[in-house]
């Protein structure tokens, strides 16, 4: 890192720690170097943060503050501004704040429709199927291993006892294959396809092969799927479908831009 790097790092990082037991010889106590507009930003973002108002914490902010103009008068003095990565790097850090701004003064004033709410639900509603499958299964390695412990539960075998002595998988090895309930999209998809096929109380009589290797599934019982209205869901929605909703506004720049 570049000597002028390390001043600029410095200088940024007065921006958000506390430097009281670090402050270099400053200006005479209670004279300060700093706008009130200033003050009040930095006591609003501490504040904002969780720190109470209170007179030591303004004192410290006063000597930060004054700490970090000093600071700012000596890279200046230094030309560090005049340098063409760091006026590269001071452009992009403003441009920055003002798309922030920007971007949440649109979200305001542009709120994602309730149609395009819906569809998103529809969707998900989709991907999660109508029934919830309360599964176990029993993963090892090779097809000849599920075969035989396939043969094994026909024969009369306990599934759970199959599973604490055979299965790969740690995670639900020792209850004996228990996964609890789960839709088909929360497995990959032999996994999930197989599902609708097996029956309550059934077991795969065909191995299931995934990149996990070869799984023995059995059903242990099927519910209806239990999903809010849209109405519930719609908080979880907005936050899901945001990043959506702005990314069609940026296409829709993008082609005005001609880009």
């Amino acid at each position: 890192m570049t000597k002028t790097r390390i001043a600029c790092a410095l200088l940024v990082a007065l921006f958000s720690i506390s430097v009281a037991a670090q402050t270099p010889a400053a200006a005479p106590q209670g004279k300060t170097l700093y706008s009130k507009e200033i003050f009040d930003y930095f006591l609003k973002q501490r504040t904002a943060q969780g720190q109470p108002d209170s007179p030591e914490l303004r004192e410290a902010l006063r000597e930060e503050l004054n700490t970090r103009e000093l600071l700012l008068k000596e890279a200046k003095k230094a030309g560090l501004e005049k340098q063409a990565d760091i006026k590269t790097e001071i452009q992009l850090g403003s441009d920055m704040v003002l798309i922030r701004t920007f971007l949440s003064d649109w979200a305001q004033k542009n709120p994602i429709p309730d149609d395009f709410l819906k569809r998103e639900f529809d969707a998900l509603k989709v991907q999660l199927g109508d029934k919830e499958y309360k599964i176990s299964h029993i993963l090892v390695e090779g097809e000849n291993d599920a075969k035989t412990i396939v043969a094994d539960l026909q024969k009369g075998k306990k599934f759970a006892d199959i599973a604490k002595e055979k299965s790969k998988d740690p995670g639900s090895k020792e209850r004996g294959g228990d996964l609890g309930w789960n839709t088909p999209s929360s497995f990959v998809k032999p996994f999930a396809d197989a599902l609708p096929t097996i029956g309550k109380g059934k077991f795969t009589p065909t191995p299931i092969q995934s990149q996990y290797g070869w799984h023995v599934i059995m059903i242990d019982d099927i519910r209806d799927t239990s999903l809010p209205s849209f109405e519930e869901a719609k908080p979880q929605l907005q936050q899901r479908a945001q990043m959506q909703w702005m990314e069609k506004y940026f296409e829709e720049l993008r082609k005005k831009g001609g880009v």
